[in-house]
């Protein structure tokens, strides 16, 4: 190549790349000539590298480019260092990189994370590891509960609708009684309330833990409309010690409050004390309500049903969250689930995070 213009040589080994599969664009071909131009298109082994590091995008790619050198300059490609492969870095969450050509290659371990966790929002909750269980929390703080929403007994200004009469004086007063644009309003809406009451027997042992989690993301959400209440031999308030920034002190502060965590069951018992005590008075009324639970009840199946249809009478919608629903070949056979079952709108499950993201779609459209 002494003595000769060694341009049209470099094309012709870029248009030899390109046939041979590799993603040489413009811009490559561009900084493969300026690389040649800087370190002498006279000397192979610069040749080489010149090319090598600026034509190839991929791994892949430096068989088929060390063969289509071979072939064009006629000459064995130099012999290459031994490379250290670099250990991926485990991602927990991360976002999926768009993006072509080197990008490619660096957003695969951040796939392979991301399929994971979404893997890991079908999985049972009860079957989950210590590390999934770690995930598991920090995909539960990328929760963003949106809460159901009431009409106010309030106005706001609307383009449309009912005529505004106090806006529309005021506006004739303000153009000294020339004819204005008359002022409409609407019916203006504010958060409904919440009322989750959470099953914390022993049957409801391995999934309390995510519960009062998930029970902390909705009350965080709108700390002046969530209640939250746990079931068990008796009924125990946790609204105080869930609205607590640090899921882990809440959580922790929630368990302390619990005393009959992971005993007995007497649902109808303990419903019925939250109607007597809270619901009655309010909590309940015009309220979305959540049982999540089981349906394993110790007690009298009966008033468990009475109690549904009282809850029913008062609250807005109710819901009942069965992890054991979402298992195949369940069968709503459980005392508690039978007695209930005709009082509530819909029973949904809840062993999985998937789940329970498809209970705040329901709650928020309630």
């Amino acid at each position: 190549m002494e003595g000769m213009d060694p341009l049209p040589g470099l094309l012709g080994f870029t248009t030899a790349l390109r046939e041979a599969g590799l993603p040489c664009d413009q811009r490559r071909v561009q900084a493969y000539l300026a690389a040649c131009e800087q370190l002498g298109a006279g000397d192979r082994g610069r040749l080489y590298w010149a090319g090598r590091l600026t034509l190839c995008a991929d791994p892949d790619d430096l068989p088929r480019y060390d063969r289509a050198f071979a072939a064009w300059f006629g000459d064995t490609p130099p012999p290459v260092a031994p490379r250290r492969r670099a250990t991926p870095r485990r991602t927990r969450i991360a976002p999926l990189a768009d993006g072509g050509g080197t990008a490619t290659r660096e957003a695969e371990p951040v796939t392979v994370a991301a399929s994971d966790a979404e893997v890991l929002r079908h999985r049972d909750l009860a079957a989950l590891t210590a590390a999934e269980r770690d995930h598991l929390r920090e995909l539960l703080a990328t929760l963003r509960p949106a809460p159901p929403l009431r009409r106010s007994t309030r106005h706001r200004p609307a383009r449309r609708g009912p005529l505004d009469p106090a806006r529309t004086l005021r506006a004739l007063l303000a153009t000294g009684g020339e004819p204005a644009p008359p002022a409409h309003r609407a019916r203006a809406r504010r958060p409904r309330r919440v009322v989750l009451l959470i099953d914390v027997s022993g049957s409801m042992n391995p999934y309390a833990d995510a519960l009062l989690r998930f029970a902390h993301v909705v009350t965080r959400a709108a700390p002046r409309t969530v209640e939250v209440f746990t079931l068990g031999t008796r009924l125990t308030r946790v609204t105080r010690q869930l609205r607590q920034r640090d899921p882990e002190l809440a959580v922790l502060a929630a368990g302390r409050a619990v005393p009959d965590y992971a005993g007995g069951t007497r649902l109808g018992e303990t419903l019925k004390a939250f109607l007597d005590r809270w619901g009655q008075r309010g909590t309940a009324r015009r309220a979305v309500l959540a049982i999540f639970s089981d349906g394993w009840e110790r007690g009298d199946a009966a008033l468990l049903g009475e109690q549904v249809a009282r809850a029913r009478r008062l609250a807005h919608r109710v819901f009942w969250v069965n992890p054991h629903a979402g298992r195949e070949g369940y069968a709503p056979v459980q005392s508690g689930i039978v007695a209930a079952l005709p009082h509530v709108d819909r029973m949904l499950a809840g062993h999985s995070l998937a789940t329970l993201r498809r209970f705040l779609l329901e709650m928020a459209d309630a």
